[in-house]
């Protein structure tokens, strides 16, 4: 899995295709001066019928939002701050909201919205994040050790729905890059999964993820 595609990244594929072209034109002036042989027709190609269309695996249903505009209030969370590869991204971050909601139960917090992870910063093979849970108010035996008492982002951000598997998440930010680019918007380095299906409880192949990506104001200098 990677989160990376949100990152710019060179667009090779025009590249190839124009080299492909470029020895095909090479090749046909060669062939157009090779002598037509004779030979006896072919015989009438098979009929076969069109493959039936592919089915999309989960389709949007009817609320599902892609690229809308909101605003994130902060909310108090138990986070666990930690580092992961792709491959295993979803175990990685199913572990740490495990550890977050034993806390919870032993301690007799209610949580006050969905799981969310928020991802800090992210490379071809590997992501570093929090995995936070939000709660109302302070606790009153503050977390220790590995987990941490804070505050999740906020500001504004555009708001994408994915249905369907954890690994089909890269089609869908796949999708959000290319809805950045065509809109021509700039992406901070910071962007927030937010799970409506507690993926603690629920099928790994039938999750509903809120992809928050929260955008640089028009006109802000890079760096």
């Amino acid at each position: 899995m990677n989160r990376s595609s949100l990152c710019p990244f060179p667009r090779v594929f025009a590249g190839v295709a124009a080299l492909a072209l470029a020895a095909l034109l090479a090749v046909a002036p060669a062939a157009a001066q090779t002598e037509p042989q004779t030979q006896p027709p072919s015989p009438p190609a098979p009929t076969v019928a069109p493959a039936a269309p592919v089915p999309d695996a989960v389709p949007p249903q009817p609320g599902d939002v892609f690229g809308e505009s909101t605003t994130l209030a902060a909310k108090t969370i138990i986070f666990v701050k930690g580092t992961g590869t792709w491959d295993k991204a979803y175990d990685t971050i199913t572990g740490a909201l495990k550890r977050i909601k034993v806390y919870l139960d032993r301690e007799g917090i209610k949580a006050d919205g969905q799981p969310m992870t928020i991802f800090t910063a992210t490379d071809d093979t590997g992501f570093d994040f929090q995995a936070a849970i939000p709660i109302v108010g302070s606790p009153k035996n503050p977390p220790h050790g590995e987990l941490s008492l804070g505050q999740s982002p906020e500001g504004q951000a555009l708001k994408f729905v994915h249905r369907g598997s954890y690994n089909d998440l890269d089609n869908t930010y796949e999708a959000i890059t290319n809805y950045l680019d065509d809109n021509r918007l700039e992406a901070k380095d910071m962007f927030i999964e937010e799970y409506v299906t507690d993926p603690l409880g629920a099928d790994a192949s039938k999750l509903i993820v809120n992809v928050y990506v929260l955008i640089k104001p028009a006109g802000t200098s890079p760096g």
